[in-house]
């Protein structure tokens, strides 16, 4: 099937005089998740990671993606003839690289420029120019060769009341324009969609598991551009915008629009999801300011009515996943659960939450070897049937009125090996480590990063992702700028942590043909004391989901360490007992150790270190 597919797109290759032609996994906003429409890269390739990159060449093709889909991408691949390239491993060449190497003299390089970054299209320019290579953006050569090619997206767009979104849409203008203006810029070209809804305070639905809706926004000092499909607006929808002042044009209009746009502006754009395809009709005629979008930074900083919002709905699904643990060890061996059938099992106990809209990214339920592949997902085609034995890895969330959520847990089914066990003792220790983190004001993730990854790194192991990402508020799952890792490469952005961001901590251990463990919270960055050294901060833990003590060796841990641990696990029981029933409530008693744990405190000058 791929390879027959494959066949096709080289003879549109050759048909329209190019050599190389490179898919990417983006949308027309350079998105990490996609709708159906845009799933050119899976369907040339038959890989269905969130992030890699296809390039086709007549005798030839290659998959770039990074470490969290390593193992994945093998098995997807096999039989359609691509060669997977692991990215950042030794000796393996960037796709830029590559082509420097690969291309010969005045070829031609081809893409759909609508979905590739102008960052990345810019780059491709003043790089390959040294063999004069020619370029070919105007070419979605998928159009004719996929024939039963899903309809493009176009979602009912809602509006976020007020008093949900704790802010309204002309203050949020107001900060923006202050912030382009302080760039340098007259206006401001929007094309990052979950950007887009927090500005105008509108949520759609053009993306699965991401409220999202396709669109993008010119903003100047005194007008405000909202390009949308007008079929996805309702009466409501309509009204709501026209009241806010807010000009309403279609969504396939944009290209028009800038083009008609009078010569000479200033105009902000961000590079990272900038089409390429839009910068290249910007800057014949304009000045750009190419900076961050100032919304980003905005966004990622709750407010105080949403992180309100946050503590109760974090609280809620807390309760769903402890009741979801609970009903999976005291069924597991006694009926039928698959790794489907498990996920599925969670979703419903999720949808019995009043403010429940939608899982927040498909649920990964992982067992055994199978959670050695971090964003594995099991199909009705390929799943594994869960047994009392080994342990099966979590990694779910949701969508609600009132915020998004994320959490991972790794549930001990039986026996597990005593490696098995230190490795998941460790990455509970790196875990709790980085909760009780305290730090000085200017750090950024990569500062905070070793405090999860050091019990790892003390026996040699690592993971090959970050250990943490920003989440969305009623939006994506993934948000930033703000994350938590030690490397940072091209493209990457590296923020200090503020005070009111949200950020996910989880470290684990993926071993191919093994095991996967990972354990998962989501945490809110605080301002501590300050005084003479400057500004000290922390974090307030908003997930408590029980820890597994069947996969904790205490010999691992350290006392500091044995007491976070104890000191978590109180605070899960004190929070979420009320919401169980007796026989849950006992059950996590004895799984939290509520019931003969001394609280342990650490003096440090006079305060109390505490989760």
């Amino acid at each position: 099937m791929i390879q027959k597919r494959l066949k096709k797109l080289r003879e549109q290759m050759k048909d329209n005089g190019i050599d190389y032609y490179m898919i990417p996994t983006a949308d027309f906003h350079n998105s990490e998740y996609v709708n159906d429409y845009f799933k050119v890269r899976e369907y040339f390739s038959n890989f269905t990671g969130s992030n890699g990159t296809l390039l086709v060449w007549q005798d030839g093709a290659g998959l770039w993606t990074d470490g969290r889909y390593f193992i994945q991408a093998e098995r997807e691949l096999r039989g359609t003839t691509v060669s997977l390239f692991r990215m950042l491993d030794e000796g393996v060449p960037t796709i830029l690289e590559f082509l420097l190497s690969e291309m010969k003299e005045g070829q031609t390089l081809g893409f759909d420029g609508r979905v590739i970054a102008s960052m990345d299209g810019k780059k491709y320019e003043k790089v390959l120019q040294k063999k004069n290579v020619r370029f070919v953006y105007d070419k979605d050569l998928a159009e004719t060769i996929w024939q039963d090619r899903p309809a493009f997206p176009a979602g009912k767009v809602t509006v976020l009341e007020e008093a949900v979104a704790g802010e309204s849409v002309e203050s949020k203008l107001k900060r923006t324009r202050e912030k382009f203006v302080e760039e340098g810029a007259e206006s401001m070209l929007l094309t990052k969609l979950d950007d887009l809804m927090w500005l105008f305070n509108i949520r759609g639905c053009d993306v699965k598991c991401n409220p999202v809706a396709l669109s993008y926004g010119y903003i100047t000092k005194e007008q405000a551009v909202l390009f949308v499909q007008k079929k996805a607006l309702d009466e409501q929808t309509e009204t709501y915008l026209k009241e806010h002042n807010i000009t309403v044009e279609a969504y396939e209009n944009i290209t028009d629009y800038l083009k008609k746009l009078p010569e000479g502006g200033r105009i902000l754009i961000d590079e990272r999801y900038c089409s390429y395809m839009l910068y290249k009709i910007l800057c014949e005629k304009h000045t750009l300011v190419e900076k961050k979008n100032p919304t980003e930074l905005l966004k990622a900083i709750k407010n105080p009515v949403e992180l309100a919002n946050m503590e109760k709905i974090y609280l809620a699904d807390s309760v769903a996943v402890t009741k979801f643990i609970y009903w999976l060890k005291t069924n597991i061996g006694k009926m039928e659960i698959t790794e489907i059938s498990a996920a599925d099992y969670l979703e419903q106990l999720r949808r019995q939450i009043p403010e429940f809209l939608d899982l927040s990214f498909p649920t990964i339920a992982g067992y055994k070897e199978n959670a050695a592949m971090m964003h594995y997902e099991a199909t009705p085609d390929n799943f594994a049937p869960l047994a009392p034995e080994g342990m099966l890895l979590v990694d779910s969330g949701g969508q609600y009125v009132g915020g998004t959520t994320d959490v991972t847990r790794t549930i001990v089914l039986g026996p597990i090996s005593d490696e098995i066990k230190m490795h998941y003792t460790l990455v509970a220790a790196g875990m709790l480590q980085l909760s009780a983190a305290r730090w000085l004001y200017g750090c950024t993730g990569r500062n905070l990063d070793i405090m999860a990854r050091r019990p790892l790194w003390n026996i040699g192991m690592d993971y090959k992702c970050g250990t943490g990402h920003g989440v969305g508020y009623i939006l994506n799952v993934h948000e930033g700028p703000q994350n938590l890792r030690w490397r940072f490469t091209d493209g990457m952005v590296e923020a200090v942590i503020e005070e009111g961001m949200d950020i996910t901590n989880e470290p684990g251990v993926y071993v191919e043909g093994s095991h996967g463990i990972r354990i998962e919270n989501v945490m809110v960055a605080k301002n501590d004391v300050k005084n003479e050294y400057g500004q000290f901060m922390h974090f307030d833990t908003l997930t408590w989901v029980p820890i597994d003590m069947d996969g904790i060796d205490e010999k691992y841990l350290t006392e500091e360490q044995k007491m976070l641990l104890y000191a978590y696990q109180k605070k899960v029981y004190e929070k979420v007992s009320p919401y169980l029933n007796e026989e849950e409530r006992e059950w996590l008693k004895t799984e939290t150790c509520a019931d003969s744990i001394i609280v342990l405190k650490k003096e440090t000058g006079g305060s109390t270190a505490e989760l």
